[in-house]
């Protein structure tokens, strides 16, 4: 048994799934840098039909995908079908957006030439995973970084390297060279190895804001290197006047507590007008008591899974400890209802009376419920972060919508929708400690190529006009 071995564990029996060594990372970019500029000779149209290729061939798995996402995250096994195609519907998205956000453009001049805008690719692009979403997230970075001409290196997170081993083998089934796109499996330290490589011509990262500084940290004296990083959210749902409470229940139950809440998206913190709060929380409390959580094969089909390991599990347990003991209420209180098994069941605490709330994603099933008097304070409170990813306002007239949508600090401003549940037809990103700026899902292209604008004659044609002597 090799101890540098990275293990990948069943969350919901604590089964080991999968085993392998760490790869090297000089060896894996050089392989990269070989195989890129025959990549990106190919014709673009030689590019579609082989990621095309590669949707079939994860057509043609997708149950067995499915399984081994539901065994190695632990969600239900309908999440992770609905994971694998999304995979599936990724490729045509990304074919539609490279050719509407980096087309080829002419504009001709008979005595100025041709002015002409074209795109090209990066060269190596690095690809960091998570393993909330293992397969289509990293993909929504991997299928344009291809379309565009790019080699890429796909880095799981070390929770999650059996779903990118098939991910990446289902590329290589597809016919893409293997050298073009490579499975690097590691930890921390390959990641930072990778990132700071300078064999890697830029980072497109999903994860932590804790991770994602790291890196931004770390390319600080390399502006040339791209870097697209995709973090966390301290999301606010914001639930205003509605008759409909039960359909409100429901989308705050979705925001927060989908695949058990390790959604960047997902909502962690319920703003409710002080006047709908009891019969608001009574429904949600209603709703919560009625969530199977259970194993990804469970019959009946649980609504949420464990959360990724022990680790993670103690660790929300102990925030909702934290909570409780600086100034929260209880209102459901966190359980491990299955032992030393990473199942956690949903967590709702009152912080309305807390004098400081910690500004941080607490990255599962537990959400934080502040009382309001007026919209312009519900506003100023979901507006009390650093993060700035997603956001909802659940009732409101269209007026006070169109006051939230414009003073929200967030990439993704919803209303009477959850918080999570993104398009891939649009943009995904968020500002602050959400993101650096670089949308994902369909703005995708913009960071996987670099425009070039060119201006051009067939033949030399000059003279200057003005400031010359006779000759």
């Amino acid at each position: 048994m090799n101890t540098s071995d990275i293990i990948s564990y069943e969350p919901a029996t604590g089964d080991e799934l999968w085993r392998g060594p760490a790869g090297d990372v000089d060896e894996t970019v050089a392989r990269a840098r070989r195989a890129w500029p025959q990549w990106a000779a190919q014709p673009l149209a030689t590019r579609i039909e082989l990621v095309r290729r590669f949707a079939n061939e994860v057509r043609k798995e997708q149950e067995a995908f499915a399984r081994l996402i539901a065994r190695e995250t632990g969600k239900p096994l309908w999440e992770a079908r609905t994971e694998v195609e999304s995979v599936i519907a990724k490729v045509e998205i990304s074919v539609r957006a490279y050719a509407e956000r980096t087309g080829q453009r002419k504009l001709n001049s008979a005595l100025q030439g041709t002015a002409a805008l074209r795109h090209k690719p990066h060269g190596v692009l690095a690809v960091l995973g998570p393993y909330n979403f293992p397969a289509h997230l990293p993909n929504g970075h991997m299928v344009p970084a291809l379309i565009a001409g790019n080699a890429v290196i796909f880095k799981p997170s070390e929770k999650t390297p059996a779903t990118g081993e098939f991910l990446v083998k289902c590329f290589h089934a597809a016919g893409i060279a293997p050298d073009v796109v490579q499975l690097l499996i590691g930890g921390p330290e390959e990641g930072q190895a990778l990132v700071a490589h300078t064999g890697v011509d830029g980072v497109l990262f999903t994860g932590s804001a804790q991770v994602g500084i790291a890196i931004n940290r770390a390319l600080a004296d390399t502006p040339g290197k791209i870097a697209a990083l995709e973090m966390g959210g301290n999301n606010p749902i914001v639930l205003w006047q509605t008759p409909k409470i039960a359909d409100a229940a429901t989308l705050i139950v979705q925001s927060a507590f989908t695949t058990a809440g390790q959604r960047c998206t997902a909502a962690r913190r319920l703003i409710v007008k002080a006047s709908l709060y009891d019969e608001a929380i009574e429904q949600v409390k209603r709703l919560i008591d009625r969530l199977i959580i259970g194993a990804p094969f469970d019959e009946p089909q649980p609504f949420m899974g464990p959360l990724i390991d022990a680790k993670a599990a103690d660790q929300l347990t102990e925030s909702f400890l934290y909570l409780l003991s600086h100034g929260g209420k209880a209102i459901c209180h966190m359980r491990r209802p299955m032992g030393e098994l990473p199942f956690v069941s949903p967590g709702l605490i009152d912080t309305t009376g807390m004098s400081e709330r910690p500004d941080v994603e607490l990255f599962g099933p537990l959400l934080q419920v502040i009382r309001v008097d007026d919209f312009d304070q519900a506003i100023a409170e979901a507006n009390n972060t650093r993060f700035g990813l997603s956001a909802s306002l659940i009732g409101g007239t269209p007026q006070e919508y169109n006051r939230f949508w414009a003073n929200i600090r967030a990439g993704i401003v919803n209303w009477n929708r959850p918080t999570n549940g993104a398009s891939s037809a649009a943009p995904f990103g968020g500002i602050g400690l959400s993101g650096n700026h670089r949308p994902a899902a369909f703005y995708a292209a913009d960071y996987c190529a670099y425009p070039v604008a060119s201006t051009e004659l067939e033949q030399p044609r000059a003279s200057i006009g003005v400031g010359l002597s006779d000759g």
